[in-house]
């Protein structure tokens, strides 16, 4: 692979790294500080979550550098170059967490499919790697949306633009 391409990969790859490391951080916040009836079950579904996200970030990370480049996992990087806000909510009853999860699963997800989109014009190693991710990733969505879906398919959060929208929308389903 020449150097330009590679070079184009990995600065595309880092921005997905500091993604993945700061969904495995906020997926464990609200792991612990998840309260109410629905304690339990979004408890235990979120833990499978953060260990499949580590994964995935120690695949870019381990991809970065086969590419030549240098995975740079510290938090101030992570805070440095990304596009995104700091996760808003804080002690929440379950529902309300997941409205705002459902959000940051959004912006997550469209980051990596203009990603592969990206990869896919250089690279069908890079692209497969993070399509394989993009399929986990849209899983974990559909589980925090199985929350917050009525009989009839409507999302209770569908309108939200906002972490505290989303969450105030969640929390009125409990």
């Amino acid at each position: 692979m020449e150097r330009e391409a590679a070079g184009r990969l990995i600065g595309l790859l880092r921005l997905r790294l500091h993604a993945l490391n700061d969904l495995h951080l906020t997926l464990k916040h609200v792991h612990w500080n998840v309260i109410g009836p629905h304690f339990i079950a979004v408890h235990e579904m979120i833990d499978p979550q953060v260990d499949q996200v580590r994964e995935m970030a120690d695949d870019v990370a381990e991809r970065i550098a086969a590419l030549g480049g240098i995975a740079q996992g510290t938090p101030g990087a992570l805070v440095k170059e990304r596009t995104w806000d700091d996760y808003s909510i804080g002690r929440a009853d379950a529902i309300a967490h997941l409205g705002a999860l459902d959000l940051v699963y959004t912006g997550l997800i469209e980051g990596v499919r203009a990603a592969v989109k990206e990869a896919g014009e250089i690279d069908p190693a890079t692209e497969d790697l993070l399509i394989g991710q993009l399929r986990d990733l849209e899983q974990f969505q559909w589980f925090v949306r199985a929350h917050l879906e009525s009989s009839r398919g409507t999302l209770a959060t569908g309108d939200a633009h906002s972490e505290e929208e989303a969450a105030a929308k969640g929390a009125e389903l409990s």
